[in-house]
């Protein structure tokens, strides 16, 4: 098995959490959330309501990063919103793919609002939606699907791109 890092990435409330630790099980591979990474500050900042700027997503980008580097390959839950970001979180020995669960901003508000434990304000939608940047580079998933097809998705898309490199 290629040891790899599965990057779960998109706006908040895309279910990064709920399938990368789905994702994570059925690959026998540890699960992290990259929220668990983020200082105070930066949590009490998006509580209040405040995005995130690149000086406060660089640092715990790297804390991330540095955690990947000691990682023989894990399944991470991060937005990744930025090309910048993901060149970070790809900045490891090991192959990082990363799994784009695409949503509309409507579902994005509606499941953030419907959200009582966490720190993200649905008043933040727009916000990760104007940061997002897309690239070639993703596997790009319809996340708007019930879990269990979402998961069904991704584990798909994986094993196409596995045969398509091994027919290279």
């Amino acid at each position: 098995m290629v040891r790899t890092h599965y990057i779960i990435m998109g706006v908040t409330g895309s279910g990064k959490t709920t399938i990368g630790s789905k994702l994570a099980k059925a690959l026998h591979l540890e699960f992290l959330d990259a929220d668990d990474f983020h200082p105070r500050s930066n949590i009490a900042k998006m509580a209040a309501g405040v995005p995130l700027e690149d000086s406060d997503r660089l640092p715990w980008l790297s804390a991330v990063r540095d955690h990947l580097r000691k990682s023989d390959g894990c399944v991470l839950a991060c937005s990744a919103l930025k090309k910048s970001y993901r060149s970070i979180l790809a900045d490891t020995s090991i192959a990082t793919l990363f799994i784009h669960l695409t949503i509309s901003r409507d579902t994005a508000i509606a499941r953030v609002s419907s959200r009582s434990d966490h720190f993200m304000p649905a008043d933040l939608v727009g916000s990760q939606f104007r940061t997002l940047e897309q690239s070639a580079d993703l596997i790009v998933v319809d996340a708007e699907q019930p879990e269990e097809s979402v998961l069904e998705s991704v584990v798909l898309a994986l094993e196409n791109r596995q045969k398509n490199i091994g027919e290279i």
